[in-house]
């Protein structure tokens, strides 16, 4: 069995597109016919471009390829160009590719994937949310209301869930670190009580901030957040300093998660030896797949490290995510768009189960998914802007800040 053919799809979820403004999908196909389905999480270039490296990827290391051999693929993208070194975007390519061919491994043998990673640890995986306005919160509005936000919380943890995550720190920027405005750590304070007094003792709170604090400003607004107890700190200063991550981790009182932007074991390595975060988030479409994130789970089983696999992405990555947490004993929870999302779900033929805040893994071979291609061609990515963006302006001490969560409002 070789790797023969490659398709790739771009595809833009309905407004108000949880998830991202489009999604990258590639489909693997062997001399002997057997599909594999992946997703690319790759956001510093635009689809166009991002197209013509999974093209070349593809063709110069995996084309031909048994597809069994995965480490021999990822010694080669990993490699190339006389590199050796974490490639953020060619990871990301290169993760797409590899979640396919696990898919085709699993079809090949009539397994799911998790049973080819050392079978199954978890019978159901807890799983969490981002706090989505309910239909009745107006937008932009929703993002800086602790009112709406505790409503949102409680309409999720009604549903099942048991972990709720929100980020009313202030602004996602180009700039570096920056220190938090005292209005914006009283917003954050505010959110947190709301909907620790909504939800009570039914649901975790996950405080994220999208590395956007210097290490002072992160320590400032831990601080100020721990009284209501959450569960984690999401990156409390840009995740290419892990140095002065692990300064905010050793001195914040609630413990330090990170992992979304990071790639390879050799970045998540270096995270676990400072001390940087004793929960780690890798997004299986980027970090180099799913065999490396296994990797990535084992050094921080040696840690006494937990893995909490990132979504904001497609559900073809939510797939992958969920055959790795299966078969690791150091999951925490993993990612869910609200209760797997309408689009998500029936962009793979609704064969992913959400069980009242419990994902339950599929025992269907491969990652457990029916892709609908149909639906993919019918929702072409067709705007100019990246998955995600920043905003160019700094953090404003006169204004109000606004992140406007995963989904602002739709500019293309």
């Amino acid at each position: 069995m070789r790797l023969e053919d490659l398709e790739i799809f771009v595809v833009a979820p309905p407004a108000p597109g949880w998830g991202g403004r489009y999604w990258i999908f590639v489909k693997l196909t062997t001399d002997t016919g057997v599909v594999g389905w992946g997703e690319v999480y790759a956001a510093s270039v635009g689809p166009t471009a991002m197209r013509a490296v999974i093209e070349d990827v593809f063709a110069r290391h995996m084309q031909g390829e048994n597809p069994e051999n995965i480490e021999l693929m990822f010694r080669r993208a990993y490699s190339a160009g006389f590199t050796q070194r974490p490639d953020l975007t060619v990871m990301g390519a290169f993760s797409g590719l590899e979640i396919a061919c696990w898919d085709i491994l699993g079809k090949a043998r009539g397994r799911p994937v998790w049973a080819l990673l050392g079978g199954k640890m978890n019978e159901r995986l807890r799983s969490y949310t981002y706090l989505y306005p309910d239909p009745q919160h107006p937008l932009p509005q929703f993002w800086t209301s602790s009112a709406m936000a505790a409503e949102a919380a409680v309409t999720r943890v009604d549903q099942g869930f048991t972990a709720l995550k929100f980020d009313p720190a202030g602004p996602y920027t180009i700039h570096s670190g920056h220190m938090p405005s005292i209005r914006d750590i009283t917003r954050s304070v505010e959110f947190c009580a709301a909907i620790r007094e909504a939800v009570g003792d039914r649901a975790d709170l996950l405080f994220g901030t999208h590395g956007q604090f210097t290490t002072g400003g992160a320590i400032r607004m831990a601080q100020a957040i721990a009284p209501y107890s959450p569960l984690w700190f999401e990156e409390p200063v840009p995740p290419d300093n892990i140095a002065e991550m692990a300064k905010v981790a050793h001195a914040s009182p609630v413990p330090v998660a990170t992992g979304e932007r990071l790639t390879t074991k050799a970045e998540f390595a270096e995270v676990l030896r400072q001390g940087a975060a004793s929960i780690l988030q890798p997004a299986l479409g980027r970090v180099g797949g799913i065999w490396e994130a296994k990797k990535i789970a084992a050094i921080a089983e040696v840690h006494n490290a937990l893995i909490a696999p990132h979504l904001y992405a497609g559900p073809i990555e939510w797939a992958a995510n969920i055959q790795l947490g299966t078969s690791i004993p150091n999951l925490s929870m993993i990612e869910t768009i609200e209760q797997g999302g309408d689009f998500h779900l029936a962009l793979i033929g609704n064969t992913l189960r959400w069980e009242q805040g419990f994902v339950i893994p599929p025992d269907t071979p491969g990652l457990g998914i029916t892709p609908d291609e149909d639906l993919m061609r019918a929702h072409p990515y067709t705007g100019d802007g990246l998955h995600l963006e920043p905003q160019e302006a700094p953090c404003s001490y006169t204004e109000e800040n606004c992140f406007e969560g995963g989904a602002p409002v739709r500019k293309d």
